[in-house]
């Protein structure tokens, strides 16, 4: 016996009170308040070089290369230096120790983003009560420092850490305003605050062109994926309707020769009888089987074709064809013919006939040559075009690229091998081969 315990939900004024929405959002400000300003603020997270396998940066040389991947922290050095003049001139205190103050958080950048937030903010007051009269809070060299942290730390987290940066920077203006700088010519928060909003806007822009453009890049890559597949299952789809054509051709034969075979023997025991019928059964039954299967895949408005399967006898006719719409393509057959199994026959015509279809797309002016060997283990298929002529009448017209997935696919399905590439020359080569048991093999 199973016992079921039912929870009950304590009514509001039993237990603890329900919490207001605006104590909720309240809560969850102070969360993301933590996390992105306080929880491991000094963790160590160096600033990863730069590609350079952008359109401008892909075209120098080697060792400039390699040299421009350094660019984003040769910026910040440089604004570093820069700022490091500033603090150490424009100041009436020790330059000594002004101008560091105002540096070293800007290098911090580079390990310590966060952390260097936290130290241009402790810098501020020392420098601007060391730094003698001027304008307060922000000393010039702790403005251009205090701004740099902002954009470098708001280019390297996300706009939330950039919004909590802004707020505690306008906390302390405030704060500072309030609580001195009577000795002082003026407050400059004001301006801070508005340089430092513009260039945080900036940054988000920055931030939400990049995050869009990697949506679209995933979107398209899953797009391009599911586009393979679809392809791949829809080339599965024509081989299984063209071997149903095929298979049930045979099958049906052999039902048909189970079933009149008794009648050729004179007197056939009954053994012989119940085996041919057995025979035939089993036929039909497995002929059935086929047309359910074929059913799952085959569309609603499928017809099947009312004239046989080609094979490779009527390849001359398929080159005619290709002839006529001024496709240059001569044929070479070596070794001795044979006839083949109805797969390899029909697989063998269908990849010559999409090879020299991709020869008419992508070629066209071209000249093809097909080239087919009866060996012992098999059939052995090349057809290959040359480049199309320089001043081309026609443009090529580039399909959607499955008519290389579907001769993968047929000669996956014959455990054959395929290459297909560009020639040296500029043209395409496409080789396969299919193998074929013989009888001797079999028996052996």
């Amino acid at each position: 016996m199973t016992e079921t315990t039912h929870m009950q939900t304590p009514p509001p004024g039993d237990g603890a009170k329900p919490r207001s929405p605006e104590f909720r959002l309240a809560a969850d400000a102070l969360q993301g308040l933590r996390q992105d300003l306080f929880h491991d603020a000094f963790v160590y997270r160096p600033l990863p070089r730069m590609r350079v396998d952008g359109p401008l940066t892909r075209r120098l040389p080697g060792r400039l290369r390699e040299y421009a991947a350094w660019t984003p922290h040769a910026v910040i050095t440089t604004v570093a230096l820069l700022t490091l003049f500033i603090g150490s001139v424009d100041t009436d205190g020790p330059s000594l120790l002004v101008g560091p103050l105002c540096a070293i958080p800007i290098l911090l950048t580079m390990a310590r983003p966060v952390g260097a937030f936290w130290l241009s903010m402790a810098a501020t007051p020392i420098v601007a009560v060391i730094g003698g009269a001027g304008e307060w809070p922000w000393m010039p060299g702790s403005l251009a420092c205090h701004l740099t942290v902002l954009t470098v730390v708001a280019l390297r987290t996300r706009p939330r850490t950039a919004a909590w940066m802004w707020g505690v920077t306008g906390a302390y203006g405030l704060l500072a305003d309030a609580g001195g700088g009577s000795g002082y010519y003026g407050t400059n928060t004001g301006p801070m605050m508005v340089i430092s909003t513009m260039v945080l806007l900036v940054v988000a822009l920055w931030h939400i062109r990049r995050d869009a453009r990697q949506e679209v890049t995933a979107q398209q890559t899953e797009t391009a994926h599911e586009r393979s597949r679809r392809t791949l299952l829809e080339e599965r789809t024509t081989i299984a309707r063209e071997l149903h054509d095929v298979v049930a051709h045979h099958m049906s034969v052999v039902a048909i020769q189970a079933e009149a075979a008794p009648y050729r023997v004179e007197n056939p025991p009954p053994e012989l009888e119940r085996a041919f019928a057995t025979i035939r059964e089993n036929a039909v039954a497995a002929l059935t089987e086929l047309r359910r299967v074929l059913g799952v895949v085959r569309a609603e408005d499928y017809e099947a074709p009312d004239a046989p399967q080609p094979t490779l006898a009527d390849l001359d006719a398929l080159l005619t064809n290709v002839r006529d719409t001024g496709l240059a393509v001569e044929k070479a057959v070596t070794g001795a013919v044979r006839e083949l199994p109805p797969g390899v026959e029909l697989s063998a015509y269908r990849i010559v006939q999409e090879a020299l279809s991709n020869s008419l797309r992508h070629a066209p002016g071209a000249s093809a040559r097909v080239e087919i060997g009866y060996v012992l283990g098999g059939l052995g298929l090349r057809i290959v075009n040359g480049p199309p002529p320089a001043p081309a009448l026609v443009k090529p017209s580039p399909g959607a690229g499955h008519g290389i997935t579907g001769m993968r696919e047929r000669v996956s399905m014959l455990n054959g091998e395929i290459t297909a590439g560009r020639t040296e020359d500029g043209g395409y080569e496409v080789a396969v081969f299919l193998p074929v048991t013989t009888t001797t093999e079999d028996n052996s």
